[in-house]
């Protein structure tokens, strides 16, 4: 019943909604879903969409620019970036955009993404810090939502055991505030499915802000002032060279665009994000201090979640940190803030347009000790309270060469390195090669080096991949990707190896038309699923097939077609196959203050392992990746509405409807009957 509901409801929506999406909104859409779907299903992507808004709406001057604000826009290559600054030093300043087709790299995809977010004109605003100018020249966004699964879980009841202690509620509220390029601030706070709304609510805490939330965060920075290239108080991130020795926030790996293992290093940045985990809290700065060279200081001071156990000497000692940053059961409350971490250190960085040499170090401590737990395959893991790391990074572009690395070092432990080369073989075609090499001792808690594993550490590999452009209708990308651990692992009790296969065929002959077709091969090892005397270790294969279509009928209306098969192999079992098929529906007159969309899909998969993630809208900085698993239909609407000029809301359904099951989900999670259903509420004003 409730899914003919959405049905009706898409019928409707089709009939009487107006623009779906604006057509900056459907271009970041495209540019987040094609980093996203190689993602984990829980990535919180919302800092890189604020990226691209804040782009779209203050583009960047490529005449004025740096190659670290140009790293920003991740689908900008190394490479293309020292180009565009090798074009202007040798023929002066672009005059008209159109010149990016005669700089080397610069194809016409490439060239369409950039437009949006670049101008050649230089930006009017006002940024001297007075009070004056921040009040009448700032610009604020403040965010509300509200979101629940309808149905009530196990979670909730009166169970005699663990149980979720609050309410089934989401609340997120968003204030985020800049000034030109020169000044920013945001304030957080989020509240998860299960966790209390109010926490020690005594009429002495009511103005502490934290009480009523879960989670807070927050920052001020000042930027471009002077040698003060950036100082920032409160939550922050660090990334610099190839993610190995310091890297906070968001960092991507492997993906249809192999120029992707090539890591974006932004610097020291503002965190505006709601994920609890991926930052520093604390203060840093970048200064100039000499031509070319700048110094990156910072010290941070946080509480994590952690597990706790108890020593032969009875000392609580630290098991593992959790990342989740839920607080939803007792055995989670009594994790929270169990364990303090200090990190101080900097950054030295030697940059000109060809060259970036850089030099990191700090030292991690912690007032709990950490213990490598039971597992054989953990006996490497980090123990202690104190930890010191550094590091040096290099970058160099040499004709249509771009070559890339990092050295870390973890002091008394092991070491990672990793090199690479992008090179322009051609105008059309274009490869990267990386290599690495991650000791099973290599202990680092700011480390996302491009890897295989969750972690890079107890891996090395060797990575080769193409971007190939016959035409300008057909896009061709193919990588191959080689790994070893040398050590044990969570369900590999013996050294491994594997591989991992993709390639993808684009087709696009006109604007409003897009087919895509891909084929994904993943083949790693882990101990048998049978009972013998000693494992063995199987060869797990997992292959992925694809077919999708983008299309547009008219100005209004636009389409997306997806059809995947995914087939799951281990050792000599049967192969399992996982189906899914999904129609995405968006309907666009140019001018309404309603738009819209839908997604009704089928899927069927076996088991678990033949399951199929796939990316999905949402409302605006809040990201679903949809699980497909069992067998049953998906659906979801989601509608925005622009009540005033600068007030926007935005409402969203979404439901899965199981075929013959007596439950969904499982754990605390567990819900009766064959349907799960969610909503979401959002208002965005901007002032």
């Amino acid at each position: 019943m409730r899914f003919r509901l959405l049905a009706l409801f898409a019928v409707l929506l089709i009939g009487f909604a107006a623009k779906a999406q604006t057509q900056e909104d459907q271009l970041i859409k495209d540019l987040i879903e094609s980093i996203a779907e190689n993602l984990p299903e829980d990535y919180d992507l919302s800092e890189l969409q604020d990226r691209l808004t804040y782009y779209r709406k203050h583009p960047i001057n490529l005449n004025n620019t740096t190659a670290e604000e140009l790293k920003t826009l991740v689908f900008l290559s190394p490479l293309q970036i020292s180009n565009l600054f090798e074009h202007i030093r040798k023929n002066g300043k672009l005059i008209d955009l159109l010149e990016l087709q005669s700089i080397p790299e610069f194809d016409i995809q490439t060239i369409q993404r950039l437009l949006p977010f670049a101008t050649l004109e230089q930006s009017a605003t006002v940024d001297k810090i007075t009070g004056k100018n921040l009040l009448m020249y700032g610009n604020n966004d403040l965010i509300l939502r509200y979101g629940r699964v309808i149905e009530k879980s196990k979670g909730y009841t009166e169970l005699p055991g663990s149980r979720y202690l609050g309410t089934p509620d989401r609340y997120l509220f968003r204030y985020r505030y800049t000034y030109s390029n020169r000044v920013s601030a945001s304030l957080v706070f989020e509240k998860d499915a299960g966790e209390y709304l109010f926490r020690n609510a005594t009429k002495a805490s009511y103005f502490i802000p934290s009480n009523y939330t879960d989670f807070m965060s927050g920052h001020i920075a000042i930027l471009n002032t002077g040698r003060f290239k950036k100082i920032v108080l409160g939550d922050y991130t660090m990334q610099f060279g190839q993610a190995l020795t310091l890297w906070s926030g968001f960092a991507f790996g492997k993906s249809p665009d192999v120029t992707g293992v090539v890591k974006r290093d932004v610097g020291l940045r503002p965190y505006t994000s709601a994920n609890e985990f991926a930052f520093l809290r604390g203060a840093a700065m970048t200064v100039n201090i000499a031509k070319n060279i700048d110094f990156s200081p910072f010290v941070s001071h946080r509480k994590l979640d952690a597990s706790l156990s108890t020593d032969v000497n009875g000392e609580r000692v630290v098991s593992t940190i959790n990342e989740t940053g839920l607080h939803r059961t007792q055995s989670e409350i009594n994790n929270k803030n169990n364990l303090e971490q200090t990190v101080y250190g900097g950054v030295l960085q030697y940059r000109t347009s060809a060259l970036n040499i850089g030099a990191v170090a700090y030292h991690t401590s912690f007032n709990r000790t950490f213990v490598p737990g039971s597992g054989l395959y953990r006996i490497h893991n980090f123990t202690g309270k104190e930890l010191t790391n550094v590091g040096a990074h290099y970058s160099y572009t040499y004709k249509n060469f771009y070559f890339f690395g990092e050295l870390g070092k973890s002091l008394d432990a092991g070491l990672a390195y990793v090199n690479g080369a992008l090179v322009s073989l051609s105008s059309t075609v274009s490869a990267v090669v990386l290599h690495r090499n991650y000791q099973k001792n290599y202990h680092n808690f700011f480390n996302q080096g491009t890897s295989e594993a969750s972690e890079a550490f107890n891996e090395k590999g060797f990575y080769a991949g193409l971007n190939i452009n016959p035409s300008k209708i057909w896009s061709i990308q193919v990588y191959g990707d080689y790994f070893k651990f040398p050590w044990l692992r969570f369900r590999v009790d013996a050294p491994s190896d594997g591989y991992e296969f993709l390639g993808q065929v684009t087709y696009s002959p006109t604007k409003t038309f897009k087919t895509i077709l891909r084929y994904k091969s993943e083949v790693k090892q882990q101990n048998t699923s049978l009972t013998v005397p000693f494992n063995y270790l199987d060869d797990v294969k997992r292959e992925n097939y694809r077919a999708e279509v983008k299309w547009a009928l008219g100005k209004s209306f636009g389409f997306q077609n997806r059809v995947e098969v995914v087939q799951f192999k281990k050792g000599d079992a049967k192969a399992e196959f996982g189906y899914l098929a999904y129609q995405d529906v968006s309907y666009s007159p140019l001018s309404s203050r309603l738009s819209g969309n839908i997604r009704v899909a089928y899927f069927n998969t076996a088991s678990y392992d033949s399951r199929i993630y796939a990316y999905e809208d949402d409302v605006l900085y809040n990201f679903t990746f949809g699980l497909y698993n069992g067998k049953g239909l998906r659906g979801y609407a989601n509608l925005k509405y622009r009540l005033a000029k600068r007030v926007d809301l935005w409402g969203r359904y979404a439901l899965y409807n199981y075929d013959n099951v007596e439950t969904v989900g499982s754990g605390l999670d567990e819900i009766n009957g064959k349907m799960k259903s969610e909503m979401r509420i959002q208002l965005r004003y901007q002032f």
